[in-house]
């Protein structure tokens, strides 16, 4: 099976757009376009999400990243800038140490895997909720305090779970995101050894993921830390992180 996949612009290294944790590629909605008049870009459903529902063995970080490293070959694209939201950032973490040769950038936004700390118990609200109120609550949660919740993400997130077995999928999912409360780690010495440049960026608001895991990270790592947002930065800022996603690939 095919991850499903979201493609816009044309020309060589693709920009890969990957969602976080209950999204699917219409999290870019409001990047993918500026940055395909630029660049071919293609917006992922990531394992056991939109498109991609019923993939394989969907839940794990590592089974993401393998097929999207499968994806990219078979499409026989050798180079491709990676950008990554949340457990979408952990994904492209993981295509980069598995596969570094292919990778141009990582672009890390609010990554998963960059420390224990992990809000647990609102992912798990987050993947149960089923009713307009539910997911307002819970999307309120993770953005930042100055930051609307926009409508259209709500819909959006009703229309998808009431796709047979995408909230059972969500709510098997969260299970893994957290063992004993404290969520996986990526190896960040190796990522600070990768040949390819790695940008963080973090929400000082974050609810979900706590900006303190910038703490101590390599100073091979550009960072951008942000004082008014929270964790959804795709939609709080898209104009904001098209604008460092731009700078990272050099146009």
């Amino acid at each position: 099976m095919t991850l499903h996949a979201q493609l816009a612009g044309s020309g060589a290294d693709p920009i890969v757009l990957l969602h976080g944790f209950g999204g699917d590629h219409t999290a870019w909605r409001e990047i993918q376009p500026a940055l395909a008049e630029h660049r071919a870009t293609i917006a992922y459903d990531l394992p056991g999400h939109g498109g991609s529902l019923n993939y394989p063995g969907a839940g794990s970080a590592k089974t993401a990243a393998n097929a999207v490293l499968d994806d990219l070959r078979s499409r026989g694209i050798e180079r491709a800038h990676l950008v990554g939201h949340s457990m979408g950032g952990a994904v492209a973490s993981l295509v980069a140490l598995f596969d570094a040769k292919r990778v141009a950038s990582l672009t890390l936004l609010a990554p998963g895997g960059f420390g224990p700390d992990i809000n647990r118990r609102l992912l798990t609200r987050y993947a149960a909720a089923e009713t307009r109120e539910q997911l307002t609550a819970c999307l309120e949660a993770m953005t930042g305090w100055y930051s609307p919740v926009p409508e259209e993400t709500v819909e959006h997130f009703l229309a998808a779970r009431a796709v047979p077995g995408q909230r059972e999928m969500l709510i098997e999912m969260a299970k893994g995101l957290a063992r004993d409360g404290r969520q996986g780690q990526l190896p960040l010495d190796k990522i600070a050894e990768l040949p390819v440049p790695v940008t963080v960026v973090w929400g000082e608001l974050d609810n979900v993921l706590p900006v303190l895991q910038l703490e101590g990270l390599s100073p091979s790592f550009a960072v951008h830390r942000l004082p008014r947002l929270g964790h959804m930065l795709p939609d709080e800022a898209p104009a904001q992180m098209t604008g460092i996603i731009r700078a990272v690939c050099g146009f």
